[in-house]
């Protein structure tokens, strides 16, 4: 069991970052840098009758003016909210319509801010409802998920338990906001396209881009070496890459575009709304012998995304009898996308806390409760887990907590007029890996350079990959240099899904090793041109491989609750979690926390409404839209088990980025149930819902 420690190399690019030395994409401006600004649709659904330029184009300074009539033409790609300015249909508001292009931001604004812009508005359905007759269930969920899987016989076992749990759970949309905007530096040199872009992954930008403009992949160098958060928001290429190198290409010169804030709510994904109705059967022991999970939510009219949040109910607790159904409504609203841990997030909140609610209803011990509904056995595939640690964390997260010390009893505690209360929850999150390649090179005098287009969004990647490479080689840290973040790198997947460092460390791991013997050909001394090697792991990751894999977790929470008020404040939050080996306990405990803390804002905080009215949202800067401030982060601790898995990969490592934030939301109101007897099924808990 590992404890708080922080021991681990320090962040390799630490020093560039509080120097001000690390570059981000708006920070590049090559001569004759123009800028841009774009121009949102101000209804929800309808077409462009005419854009007026001509106050526009009168600003000093003013360049262009790209419209769906002068616009570059794109080819048609599967991610439709791309195919920016090719016609004059308005699917949602916000969907943007035309780019001013300026010799300076002001300028730029200020053109935006003077085009005139005639619509013919059509009516438009922004509203979700359980009972909307556009309600569909989806093939598939994100992620390739089957929309809806049934085993056994839910409704005849739900009416014969003993004990049954029926309740609907919903949650307000939600959306990343990372603290740097989403930004594109475009230039062309010839028929060669540069561009500095805030990406999750720059191998993605490129190919897409190539796509969008048909031309070779090799034509397009895309740089993203340091990016300030994505959170899914980077995920994928957003418009922001599209617009400047559209721009760029039709004025000439290299063109710089950072979305403004209040724009990015309707255009860089969210997790949209959900509605989850969770009912559970079971023994009076709790012993679940029925569960189903249904899921309603929606999607935009420009491209299907279905959050899968059905799916942790077919992972976490073994029963026989099971329904998990997604349904989903195409609405004229912005489209949703990738969102901090998306599907587990939003469902493990649900079905952590309809587990609170049948502890309740059985008068087991929530933490005994998950562990008599343990399996060793995905339920879903009946595979095997290659290991599953989840007791091992509730009853070592139960004893650092002080977990049997607690009163059962809602509204137990009290200190004046605030109630206190404690919560658990369970926290799961898959294991993904995705081909890589990777190139290692010793030169003469003994030092190693690793090149792979992996992307660091903060977490530290450069850190652990050049951890990866001394151990695999046997070498001091301080000898091995990491280039990422460009295309003109070995091709390596994106920074999601928390499976970066299982995918990039494998390619270096075996590229590594590679050299390794090619050193060793050499007597163990490399010669004056030095070596090196490559790997790419296409064929050793198994397409169907025998076991399930998961990273585990548990969360504790201890809240204070005003009672006049109905202020909640967490006063303890502690995560003990299961996650492979974790390779630099540092950067490790940073990210869990960090994931932790985000759970906190989904508890208590965040939430972004939509008004039907006008088909957009209305928390659309910090201001408004909430996030957690060092004033709300108290105590917090981020332990783990010291988890051998021998089929993951050479690292034995799991993804931790996002485990962190699945279960701490459902900890949190569970917790909040227990100070003061009012179940609050709806996310954020604000104080107002407390006050009944």
């Amino acid at each position: 069991m590992n404890t708080t420690s922080t021991a681990g190399p320090a962040r390799v690019e630490g020093r560039e970052k509080v120097t001000g030395a690390a570059r981000y994409a708006a920070e590049h401006t090559p001569p004759g840098t123009a800028y841009a600004w774009p121009v949102p649709a101000t209804i929800a659904r309808g077409r462009v009758v005419s854009v007026d330029t001509g106050r526009a184009m009168d600003e000093p300074g003013a360049l262009t003016v790209l419209t769906h009539e002068n616009a570059p033409r794109l080819k048609e790609v599967d991610d439709a909210t791309l195919l920016l300015l090719q016609n004059d249909r308005v699917p949602h508001r916000g969907w943007y319509i035309a780019l001013a292009v300026a010799r300076s931001p002001e300028a730029a604004r200020a053109m935006a801010a003077a085009i005139e812009v005639t619509y013919a508005a059509e009516d438009h359905d922004a509203e979700l409802a359980t009972d909307h007759p556009g309600l569909y269930v989806p093939d598939e969920a994100n992620g390739g998920f089957p929309g809806s899987r049934e085993w056994g016989d839910f409704d005849a076992a739900y009416a014969r338990a003993a004990v049954r749990v029926d309740a609907t759970y919903t949650m307000a949309g939600l959306h990343n906001h990372p603290m740097e905007p989403h930004a594109t530096t475009a230039r062309w040199e010839g028929d060669h396209l540069f561009a500095h872009d805030s990406s999750q992954g720059a191998t993605t930008v490129q190919q897409t881009l190539a796509a969008l403009f048909g031309m070779d992949t090799e034509r397009i160098t895309v740089v993203s070496e340091h990016v300030g958060g994505g959170f899914g928001s980077k995920g994928t290429p957003r418009p922001q890459v599209v617009l400047a190198v559209m721009a760029a290409r039709h004025t000439g010169v290299p063109v710089k575009l950072a979305l403004p804030r209040a724009q990015l709510a309707a255009v860089v994904g969210h997790r949209p709304p959900v509605v989850q109705r969770l009912r559970l059967g079971a023994g009076e022991d709790g012993t679940i012998s029925a569960l189903a999970h249904e899921v309603t939510t929606q999607t935009s009219t420009v491209r299907q995304f279905v959050e899968q949040a059905a799916t942790p109910s077919r992972t976490m607790y073994v029963s026989p009898h099971s329904r998990t159904t997604h349904r989903v409504v195409e609405l004229d609203v912005p489209s949703p996308s990738w969102m901090r841990a998306p599907g587990e997030a939003s469902g493990m909140y649900a079905l952590e806390c309809a587990m609170d609610e049948l502890a309740c209803a059985t008068g087991v011990d929530p933490v005994e409760l998950r562990v008599r509904n343990d399996t060793a056995t995905e339920p879903d595939s009946g595979k095997p887990f290659s290991s599953r640690h989840l007791v091992e964390c509730l009853r070592e997260g139960a004893r650092r907590f002080g977990w049997h010390e607690r009163d059962p009893r809602p509204r137990s505690r009290a200190e004046g007029r605030h109630l206190i209360g404690t919560g658990v929850a369970s926290s799961c999150y898959p294991v993904y890996v995705a081909p890589s390649s990777a190139e290692v090179r010793v030169d003469g005098d003994g030092r190693f350079s690793v090149r792979v287009n992996a992307t660091d969004i903060g977490t530290g990647a450069r850190t652990v990959l050049a951890q990866i490479a001394a151990e695999a080689l046997a070498v001091p840290m301080d000898r091995v240099a990491v280039e990422i973040g460009s295309t003109s790198l070995p091709t390596a997947p994106l920074a999601g899904g928390s499976c970066g460092t299982a995918s990039w460390g494998w390619a270096v791991h075996k590229a590594c090793r590679a050299l390794g013997d090619l050193i060793g050909e050499h007597g163990g001394t490399p010669p004056p041109g030095g070596l090196t090697a490559t790997a790419d792991t296409s064929d050793d990751i198994e397409s169907d491989p025998p076991h399930a894999k998961s990273s585990f977790g548990a969360q504790f929470a201890e809240v204070r609750v005003d009672a006049d008020t109905g202020e909640v404040r967490v006063r303890r939050l502690l995560g003990v979690f299961a996650a492979g080996r974790i390779l630099n306990a540092r950067t490790g405990r940073s990210q869990l926390i960090g994931g932790m803390v985000m759970g906190v804002g989904m508890a208590l905080l965040e939430g972004s409404t939509l008004d039907s009215r006008f088909g957009d949202f209305a928390e659309r800067d910090l201001a408004a839209y909430h996030v957690p401030a060092c004033a709300d982060i108290r105590d917090i601790e981020a332990h783990w088990i010291d988890e051998h898995d021998p089929h993951l990969n050479p690292m034995g490592s799991k993804g931790i980025g996002e485990i962190g934030i699945v279960g701490t939301a459902a900890a949190i109101a569970n917790a909040v149930h227990h100070a003061t007897g009012v179940r609050v099924r709806d996310l954020p808990l604000h104080p107002e819902k407390l006050l009944v």
